[in-house]
């Protein structure tokens, strides 16, 4: 004989599904929760910073007297602001951001934590929805903050020639926002490749690939070459922030670097999201 309770006390001790919030805040406290997380957040800013302060530093002790009349032409030129963000430094802070995202997936998959994760919330793509918006929301905070911080030491620094110039200068603006936003999307670039990998060395050495060398083989002076470098990250950055960077042989919007910019981290967290679902952990 059935009454009908057990189904009813079935339901009412079944717990509730996770909200996406709760996801938020276990994938936040996940992140924080490696020792690793904020020395290597500490270490790539220093670096970075360093690295183009360094450079302003470096004209700024070879100025002199003599070279005052070039000053005009030094900022004209827009080697104030190349110096805010250098190349080379860019370089390591995409190295950083990338190996940061991949850590993320990596880390629990090496561990794992991933079963744990996929068992108490079987929902696996709003478990990784919620991963790649923590590390999309800090990376980009902390992008804001090592950008801001370059520019104005660098500045700062110039500004003892005479040299430096403020956030209000023409072009100023884009160079931070640029270099920011580079890093969420290296950042989400290294996640991705870590969801399909779900090996470090393997990670790396692919994110490395992808958002490193391979804009360095690419040439910008043949046709298909230039199609495949106006597609990726690093090249989008040096249109968005070096001068003269579009008179190339074959030029190409700042939109389009945007654009970019946007394909790739929207591409990422797809990858991020759904390569999970039919996957066994």
């Amino acid at each position: 004989m059935t009454t009908g309770i057990a189904p009813y006390a079935a339901e009412a001790t079944a717990e509730p599904a996770a909200r996406f919030r709760d996801l938020l805040a276990a994938e936040w406290l996940k992140l924080w929760s490696l020792r690793s997380t904020p020395w290597a957040y500490l270490v790539t800013a220093l670096t970075v910073i360093g690295f183009n302060a360094g450079q302003a530093y470096d004209t700024y002790r070879y100025w002199t007297t003599e070279m005052a009349g070039d000053r005009d032409e030094f900022v004209r030129d827009g080697i104030p602001l190349a110096e805010a963000f250098t190349p080379n430094a860019v370089l390591i802070h995409i190295l950083a951001a990338g190996a940061i995202g991949a850590v993320t997936v990596v880390g629990e998959y090496g561990t794992g934590l991933i079963r744990t994760t996929f068992a108490a919330v079987p929902a696996r793509r709003s478990v990784m929805a919620a991963k790649a918006a923590v590390v999309a929301a800090v990376t980009t905070v902390f992008g804001a903050l090592v950008a801001l911080v370059s520019f104005f030491s660098t500045q700062a620094i110039l500004s003892g020639k005479d040299l430096g110039v403020s956030l209000g200068h023409p072009g100023a603006l884009r160079v931070v926002v640029a270099s920011a936003l580079l890093t969420p999307v290296a950042a989400l670039v290294g996640m991705a490749i870590g969801t399909l990998l779900r090996h470090m060395g393997s990670t790396i050495v692919a994110t490395v690939a992808t958002l490193l060398v391979l804009p360095m083989v690419v040439s910008p002076d043949r046709y298909w070459s230039a199609l495949i470098a106006h597609a990726l990250p690093y090249p989008a950055w040096r249109r968005l922030t070096e001068p003269g960077a579009h008179f190339e042989a074959y030029p190409w919007s700042a939109g389009g670097a945007w654009t970019v910019y946007a394909v790739w981290a929207l591409a990422a967290v797809a990858v991020t999201v759904f390569s999970v679902e039919r996957r066994d952990q």
